[in-house]
């Protein structure tokens, strides 16, 4: 276990999201007795806080892990957005969660905190371990002339394990970085405007519209 996080021999941290998976669901149950009782946004604040929150968490190393492992994290973020705008168990939430709610899906939510952490190392921001692993191409003196150097793109390293090398910070992270856009990962762009950039990014190619 690393800061609340199981860590099983495949990285598939399947045996973690069952477990966060579990507690979601418990307090989702016992909201469900008072939600009468509450409004749509005390709703929406004490989800978020009791159960939000915990799908959130440490959610960067869930980045390239399988969709078949963050299953159970979706369906607890559908029964929380059930539960605030107050529709039955079976009933389509797709169109709450993005006109009511606004909220990403487990796997866009988990590519938004590992580019908001590139975002941070590049304007030193992070622990230095981390900003060191995020090297723009327009650093390296052999590549500098490069079209990528001029996009603001990072060097991505080579890795040898086809199956965890490629999920590691020091590749997973700057090869998601090269694929947002310009309008996005513009460096001079303020904390604000990046995160609204990007939130509009992620809901499009999640929903197929924006926010």
């Amino acid at each position: 276990m690393c800061l609340g996080v199981l860590l099983d021999n495949r990285l598939t941290f399947a045996p973690h999201i069952r477990c966060i998976s579990g507690r979601c669901f418990y307090h989702l149950w016992q909201l469900r007795v008072v939600r009468k009782s509450l409004t749509v946004e005390a709703a929406k604040t004490i989800v978020h806080s009791f159960v939000v929150a915990r799908c959130d968490y440490c959610n960067s190393v869930y980045y390239g892990t399988s969709a078949v492992h963050i299953r159970p994290l979706q369906n607890v973020l559908n029964a929380a957005a059930r539960l605030v705008v107050y529709k039955g168990k079976y009933d389509s939430i797709t169109t709450d969660l993005h006109d009511v709610l606004h909220w990403l899906p487990v796997q866009q939510r988990s590519e938004y905190k590992v580019s908001l952490l590139i975002y941070k190392c590049l304007h030193q921001a992070a622990p230095l371990y981390l900003t060191e692993m995020c090297v723009p191409v327009s650093a390296i003196q052999r590549q500098h002339g490069l079209r990528s150097a001029v996009r603001g793109d990072l060097e991505v390293p080579r890795c040898n394990l086809a199956r965890y090398g490629q999920r590691s910070f020091n590749v997973s992270g700057p090869s998601l970085w090269n694929s947002l856009p310009l309008i996005v990962h513009d460096s001079s762009l303020t904390l604000t405007q990046f995160c609204t950039r990007l939130k509009t990014f992620l809901f499009t190619r999640a929903y197929g519209t924006s926010s």
